[in-house]
């Protein structure tokens, strides 16, 4: 998403190897390297302080159960205990004094992630401070890959609480697609809390944005502060990436030769930009990339194959359902819109029924928001999409459609060990649907995080009935 001016409208790759991947890819990091001396960008300047709530032991009962892998299960259970799943199955056994939620009738999901968000950074209303200055990106240069989005979130937005309501239990927040580097990412919590540090997901890998196509360039001819033009753009990917991997050497070289080491490591904080950038060329940071078009995806996954980068996700990708084989064989998942929101040049060829032609072959897709209102509907994003692929004759069962929204966004963030499948020691963040999720009629009934109720729509509401009763509550006593 661009800054915009106060009048703007704001088949999976199997899922158990990356899991493995995860895990393995966490105990080598570290954080720290041989000698004890953490890569500089792996060092958290703004640690997390999340703390689940007060845990809840439930067993459902007689439920539909999607696991968020693939399977259905008619007339099944879920045991939750310790803020951990614990069994899936048919008639349970009750290990004693947990609670029990005839759910029959009635749905149980993993919770919802969105891969693609700009909540509490795009705080809606905007006001006439965004038109010249906005939180959703920093505009200073091209480049502000030293940037951290977490630094700029505003925990009050009231788009978090609208999102926990509707099942969504995880969020990455992005920053904007103005700038070619971007910046970090962060995946967070949506809980009700005072400070960004406690919504902060404990141990989840880095992501980081990179913005191709129509953004930058035009953000680079309005600044004239970079690139006007598609070559330009990528010519300065490439030359940026070079100047990186000098810094990335260094340390390398720093980590694997303690014999021959003399003085202190290389400095440190001398570059944030080149740091970050060399985060991303270890592996360390997770990439994630703006991108419309089918060329300018395939020309970027050639530069990234050039470093030797890793890119986890397109975002909108548009135009991914032309390139199937790329993304395959790259290992890349496409983020999709439901809609193929035609605001802009390059997504007039965009196709709504995108999600689930690459669903059929083969490809990793997840769907995102964007912004607040998608953010809290994304069920129905995914069944928007998936009405759009019946209508070209392809069916995507509920039992797959919900991986779109489930565990192929935890295999975006690197979570897919933690988080989007129900299945023993998972953590426990579960929705209890009133219907089919996919249902315009659905409600979340009951929702979990980490084993805490943290919604209850069988609950007299705390929460103030507008913003404005929020502001008011604010400067209560």
């Amino acid at each position: 998403m661009r800054i915009m001016a106060v009048a703007a409208a704001s088949a999976s790759l199997c899922a158990a190897p990356i899991a493995a991947r995860d895990h393995a890819h966490h105990e080598q990091a570290g954080p720290f390297n041989k000698v004890g001396e953490i890569d500089p960008w792996l060092r958290d300047p703004f640690p997390s302080t999340y703390k689940p709530g007060p845990r809840s032991d439930v067993l459902f009962r007689h439920a539909t159960v999607l696991d968020g892998a693939g399977g259905r299960l008619d007339d099944g259970d879920v045991l939750v205990r310790d803020g951990k799943i614990a069994a899936v199955g048919q008639r349970l056994a009750n290990p004693g004094g947990v609670r029990e939620i005839d759910a029959q009738g009635r749905w149980v999901t993993p919770g919802v992630i969105d891969v693609h968000s700009h909540d509490g950074t795009y705080v809606l209303p905007l006001t006439t401070i965004d038109r010249q200055a906005g939180d959703v990106a920093e505009a200073s240069d091209v480049n502000v890959a030293d940037t951290w989005i977490e630094t700029a979130i505003n925990p009050q937005d009231v788009a978090f609480s609208r999102a926990l309501q509707a099942g969504v239990t995880t969020i990455q927040v992005l920053p904007g697609s103005s700038p070619i580097f971007s910046g970090r990412a962060i995946t967070v919590k949506p809980v009700h809390v005072t400070t960004v540090a406690a919504m902060k997901f404990p141990g989840a890998p880095q992501g980081f944005k990179m913005a191709c196509g129509e953004n930058p360039k035009s953000e680079g001819a309005e600044s004239h502060r970079g690139p006007t033009s598609r070559q330009g753009v990528v010519a300065y990917v490439r030359k940026t990436f070079m100047d990186a991997q000098k810094v990335l050497h260094d340390w390398r070289d720093f980590d694997g030769k303690p014999a021959k080491r003399r003085g202190p490591p290389p400095g440190r904080g001398q570059d944030l930009k080149r740091e970050a950038l060399a985060g991303v060329l270890a592996g360390d940071l997770r990439l994630n990339m703006h991108c419309y078009r089918a060329d300018d995806m395939a020309t970027m996954l050639s530069v990234m194959r050039e470093f030797n980068i890793h890119l986890v996700a397109f975002h909108h990708a548009g135009e991914a359902y032309k390139i199937p084989e790329l993304l395959r064989e790259n290992d890349v998942c496409a983020a999709v819109f439901g809609d193929w929101w035609g605001f802009k040049m390059e997504t007039l060829d965009s196709l709504r029924a995108s999600a689930s032609m690459l669903d059929k072959a083969g490809v990793c897709v997840t769907m995102h928001s964007d912004s607040p209102a998608s953010g809290q509907r994304l069920a129905m994003e995914a069944a928007k999409a998936a009405g759009a692929g019946r209508q070209m004759g392809i069916a995507v069962p509920p039992e797959r459609m919900i991986r779109w929204i489930t565990s192929n966004p935890a295999r975006v963030l690197g979570l897919s060990d933690r988080i989007g499948t129900l299945a023993p020691g998972f953590n426990a963040d579960v929705v209890l649907w009133s219907g089919n999720p996919f249902s315009i009629y659905t409600k979340a009934d009951l929702v979990l995080m980490d084993g805490a109720v943290v919604s209850d729509r069988s609950a007299p509401s705390e929460e103030p009935d507008s913003d404005f009763e929020l502001g008011r509550a604010a400067v209560r006593p």
